[in-house]
């Protein structure tokens, strides 16, 4: 009984949490990233611009300390509900789905690590070419698009109020 009203009280809160994602989506899925910012438009470069975005709003979600935890936590498990998803539409079985997504993971993590350093005074273009561009070096304008792009986002997130935030209001 527990175990069930746990599901669905986790349900509950993840739908809360579920216009914040759509807002998340939509700005990796602007085509500047793409044509402007040479960003591979493929599976894994959505998947990269997907993960850096969720990155830096999961960022900003830790600023708030224990207040935000469950938050971050409802968001990141809508992030692996829809990458689950996206796994099984492509044909990928059960068996294999787990370690899929235990990957993802991990590179949510490193950009997390690698994005938190950066905008902490590190090299925030190595952290991009590294973690968006997998290593390739891309044209400096490309990168500059991008480069711009994330601190102005991060400058946004940082202004936003983290309840509005939650309620899934986007910086504009």
């Amino acid at each position: 009984m527990i175990g069930l009203w746990r599901r669905l009280f986790g349900r509950a809160e993840r739908e809360k949490m579920a216009p914040l994602y759509r807002a998340i989506i939509a700005e990796a899925r602007l085509p500047a990233w793409y044509r402007e910012g040479g960003v591979p438009d493929t599976l894994d470069g959505r998947f990269d611009m997907v993960a850096a975005i969720l990155s830096l709003v999961l960022l900003r979600l830790e600023e708030e300390g224990e207040s935000a935890r469950s938050a971050s936590a409802f968001l990141t498990e809508l992030f692996v509900e829809d990458m689950d998803g996206q796994l099984r539409e492509r044909g990928i079985g059960d068996i294999i789905v787990g370690k899929h997504i235990g990957r993802m993971m991990g590179a949510l993590g490193g950009r997390l690590g690698a994005f938190r350093a950066a905008f902490a005074g590190g090299d925030l273009e190595e952290a991009i070419q590294r973690n968006i561009y997998r290593g390739v070096q891309p044209d400096p304008s490309a990168m500059a698009v991008v480069r711009d792009g994330l601190s102005w986002l991060h400058t946004r997130l940082a202004a936003t109020p983290a309840p509005a935030l939650v309620q899934g209001s986007w910086p504009a």
